[in-house]
């Protein structure tokens, strides 16, 4: 693993751009759309994980607006990036900054085997060379859709979840229902 990019210290780390434009059509990536549990071990780049926090719940238009919905365009979910083999970043906790386009260390550190036991013991969130997890702000959706907001919260964390794994296809990876990706190239 490369030196990090990121010290310990609380500071943002901006990533690569994603890509908005490809050659792959939304119907390839339907086609291929797999969860894959046997994976090569290779480092993921900080391009690709750009790319795949940027589709799980990046800013796709002025006025913040997501490349997933978002019910009364509330936004509850919060990103995190759990950090195990990647280049040019520490293992550790990040929380995604969707409209900087950022990580910011939130505690280093490689929770790749807690989370695994969190996952009922899953070797393949133990190895994952990251692991996206998704959190929620119920409190965002609440106010404006009392009880209804929980069922929103759900519904959105899916289009969330499902974005992520339109992605692989063009990027060579192999990602799971799980959210958890490892190179497959």
């Amino acid at each position: 693993m490369t030196q990090s990019v990121l010290s310990h210290a609380v500071a943002a780390l901006a990533l690569p751009q994603p890509r908005t434009n490809s050659e792959i059509s939304v119907e390839h990536c339907l086609l291929k759309r797999r969860s894959v549990r046997s994976f090569k071990n290779a480092a993921l780049s900080l391009a690709d994980i750009s790319q795949l926090l940027w589709a799980a719940q990046g800013v796709a238009a002025e006025g913040h607006l997501g490349t997933a919905p978002s019910a009364g365009a509330l936004y509850p979910l919060e990103v995190y990036l759990v950090a195990g083999n990647m280049d040019g970043l520490v293992p550790g906790g990040y929380h995604y900054r969707s409209g900087r386009q950022e990580l910011v260390l939130a505690k280093a550190g490689d929770f790749r085997r807690e989370l695994a036991r969190a996952a009922l013991g899953q070797d393949c969130v133990a190895n994952g060379a990251a692991i996206i997890l998704f959190a929620a702000v119920y409190a965002r959706t609440r106010g404006k859709y009392g009880q209804r907001a929980t069922r929103y919260v759900h519904i959105e964390a899916g289009h969330a979840a499902q974005n992520v794994c339109l992605q692989p296809p063009h990027l060579g990876l192999g990602p799971s229902q799980l959210a958890h990706l490892r190179m497959t190239k």
